[in-house]
């Protein structure tokens, strides 16, 4: 097992492998804080989960205004799940960031995100609900967030506008 992330002689964060873990504190929606402040519980990485396990999990994570973190859980999925599966959590993780970029305010880049991830998971390739996901209510939210945001525009509150996973239209709007 590693031990937790260290500096190398050029001040890099690295794990016993030689990796790059980034071991400075985060806040809600991922940005490094400075070393020795305070940051948010971060998720841990290369965990397996169940799809359910997944959803909930992320959702929780959407629902407290940690798209960052949410993002994090997704991608655990879509690296450790089964290959003819990878587009969908990839998909939702880049929904995740793009509500994550639009809460930094990075509007722009929030937006092209949110319909890089809907066109993923609106390829109707997945069937009806996949894991209780309601992906055309997702892609609709999506839609019509990336549609909202004006490049000049203000950040996006990421708890107020978090999606809804499963089954109620995909938006919390």
């Amino acid at each position: 097992m590693s031990s937790a992330p260290r500096p190398d002689d050029r001040g890099r964060d690295r794990d016993d492998e030689g990796r790059a873990r980034n071991a400075r504190p985060r806040d809600g929606l991922g940005r490094p804080l400075a070393y020795g402040t305070e940051g948010v519980e971060r998720q841990p990485e290369g965990v397996t989960r169940t799809p359910d396990e997944t959803v909930t999990q992320a959702q929780a994570l959407l629902d407290a205004g940690r798209p960052f973190h949410a993002h994090e859980v997704f991608e655990d999925a879509w690296k450790s799940g089964p290959e003819d599966e990878r587009d969908l959590w990839k998909g939702l993780a880049q929904l995740a960031v793009g509500l994550t970029h639009s809460a930094r305010g990075n509007l722009t880049g929030g937006a092209r995100l949110l319909l890089r991830g809907a066109g993923a998971i609106g390829a109707g390739k997945w069937g009806e609900l996949p894991y209780g996901i309601d992906l055309d209510g997702l892609v609709v939210w999506a839609r019509q967030l990336a549609e909202s945001l004006d490049g000049d525009g203000p950040t996006v509150d990421a708890a107020e506008h978090a999606p809804r996973l499963r089954g109620d239209g995909g938006g919390s709007d």
